[in-house]
């Protein structure tokens, strides 16, 4: 219990500041390069639908690379939509996202989150061994493509086994949790908090910015997203 009580209390706060302060110094530092005056004349004015274009369009992979390596690209999917799920669709989480902020929202039938996670899992395991096997991206990838890998997938280990009890039909709430378990949860939650400002991870807040400023650059230089 006085696990549990450190995970909820100071590892929380703690790595919730050094998410929000890290956040912010990564994007002050994008902010602070600054950017070099386009001197060239305007061939498009539409800057906003640009941006917006940008962030819709590179959603989809050019037809180049999905026909190179189909599994790949369906695979990214894959994982990229179980975490959302997972995240925020799970009643825990839902709890946890209220008692931050104060929002909420309906949850998922819990049997529908359980199955995400497992997809999700296998889906990771499969993304590290394309990237093993593969002697390109094996030979560009480092520590941060690793490590990023792993403070992904050890909350998706460490929520499964924190789940003590089966799922009953009809239930108003979540299968109760161990503290043990439970603590160990939070805690390896708290170390991807501590990571996401640092490494690769930091894509999942600046991925939208990064391809809007390129969609209108793109559009005010008339060239094709």
């Amino acid at each position: 219990m006085e696990l549990l009580a450190f995970a909820r209390g100071p590892a929380l706060w703690a790595s919730l500041a050094v998410l929000v302060a890290g956040s912010l110094w990564r994007i002050a530092g994008i902010l602070r390069r600054g950017s070099q005056p386009d001197l060239s004349e305007p061939r498009g004015t539409r800057l906003l639908a640009g941006a917006m274009r940008g962030i819709f369009a590179r959603m989809i992979p050019r037809r180049e690379f999905r026909r190179r390596n189909k599994l790949g690209v369906w695979n990214g999917y894959v994982y990229h939509l179980g975490l959302a799920v997972i995240v925020f669709g799970y009643l825990p989480h839902i709890h946890f996202v209220e008692r931050l902020t104060g929002l909420a929202w309906p949850p998922l039938a819990d049997p529908v989150v359980y199955l995400c996670v497992g997809v999700t899992f296998v889906s990771l395991f499969i993304a590290l061994m394309e990237r093993l096997a593969d002697p390109v991206r094996r030979l560009l990838s480092g520590f941060d493509d690793y490590f990023s890998w792993f403070v992904v997938v050890l909350p998706l280990a460490t929520g499964m086994i924190a789940i003590q009890q089966p799922y009953t039909p009809g239930a108003a709430s979540a299968p109760p949790l161990d503290p043990l378990p439970l603590a160990i949860h939070l805690l390896s939650v708290e170390l991807l908090f501590l990571w996401l400002p640092f490494g690769k991870l930091a894509h999942a807040f600046l991925v939208f910015a990064s391809r809007g400023v390129t969609g209108a650059a793109l559009t005010r230089k008339g060239a094709a997203l």
